[in-house]
């Protein structure tokens, strides 16, 4: 790859980060990872090929930089292709995040430093109350129509996004569906993965789309309280709503990516994975601040 003249400043971005070779690529840096961001992430990645001469190929770029240009797309809501020159190959990248993805190495990341959040704020890692919300989301022409559908009541065709915080709107669990398919069928795919994850969970705040059926076969398969927190029937307009504001805010959180802003995936796992790798970023920044 060409590279191009090293900067012979000593106060660019490119040198304030310890960048191996400064002055290869500008700095981005409302994506690009800071050092403090790499302490806490780089140490929890999946290991590298090659380990120990046990085979496996050796990774030829910079673990850093590969997912400065992941988290870069996220950001920007880009396509592979169109990664800037700087990063690595488009090809690389993306089989870097795809290999990530199936090893759950994003989930991983985000738990470990969901737990140090947590656990700087006074509170214990493992959570007992829980608020679960949908999100339904256009879906671009690369996603492909036995995955997705029709949302009547949002008037999207796409996906849903299913996802569950903490009282804090920290994620516990993230499951993305077809925007057909009812809040209260998402609401048991979403608690058994709240349950799958943490057994400490005893009460979940929901709205008034998961009352009915969900409420009772929640109570009776996992042994859990569904607390529906339903709309005023005089409110008009905005209405602040107890507990339920913070999973909007997480939503809120997630936008700002714009790769989430509409469904690109072909596969729901792998926008599951865009979900947990843009809150891994969000999160080591909140941490590092």
């Amino acid at each position: 790859m060409p590279v191009s003249p090293k900067c012979a400043c000593s106060s660019c971005p490119a040198h304030r980060r310890g960048d191996r070779t400064p002055g290869r690529r500008p700095f981005y840096p409302s994506s690009d990872l800071t050092d403090a961001q790499w302490a806490l992430i780089g140490p929890l990645m999946p290991p590298a090929g090659n380990q120990g001469g046990k085979g496996g190929r050796a990774e030829k770029w910079d673990r850093r930089l590969v997912l400065d240009a992941i988290f870069y797309l996220i950001r920007g809501g880009i396509a592979w292709r169109q990664l800037p020159a700087g990063f690595p190959p488009h090809q690389t990248v993306y089989a870097r995040f795809r290999a990530w993805s199936q090893a759950g190495a994003w989930c991983r990341i985000y738990a470990a430093l969901r737990d140090k959040a947590r656990v700087r704020a006074g509170r214990s890692p493992l959570p007992t109350a829980a608020v679960i919300d949908s999100q339904t989301v256009r879906g671009a022409d690369t996603v492909p129509g036995t995955s997705s559908g029709y949302d009547a009541g949002k008037k999207t065709k796409g996906r849903k996004r299913h996802i569950g915080v903490d009282t804090g709107g920290l994620l516990l669990a993230v499951v993305v569906t077809a925007a057909s398919l009812q809040d209260r069928d998402g609401g048991f795919r979403t608690t058994a993965a709240l349950r799958e994850a943490f057994s400490t969970i005893e009460l979940i705040w929901a709205d008034g789309g998961y009352a009915g059926r969900f409420v009772e076969g929640a109570k009776r398969i996992w042994g859990l309280t569904i607390a529906v927190v339903k709309r005023p029937d005089e409110a008009k307009g905005f209405v602040l709503l107890r507990r339920r504001w913070v999973v909007e805010r997480t939503f809120g959180w997630l936008v700002k990516h714009r790769r989430l802003v509409r469904d690109y995936e072909t596969l729901p796992a792998t926008h599951e994975a865009m979900i947990w790798a843009a809150a891994t970023w969000q999160l080591s920044r909140r941490l590092t601040r």
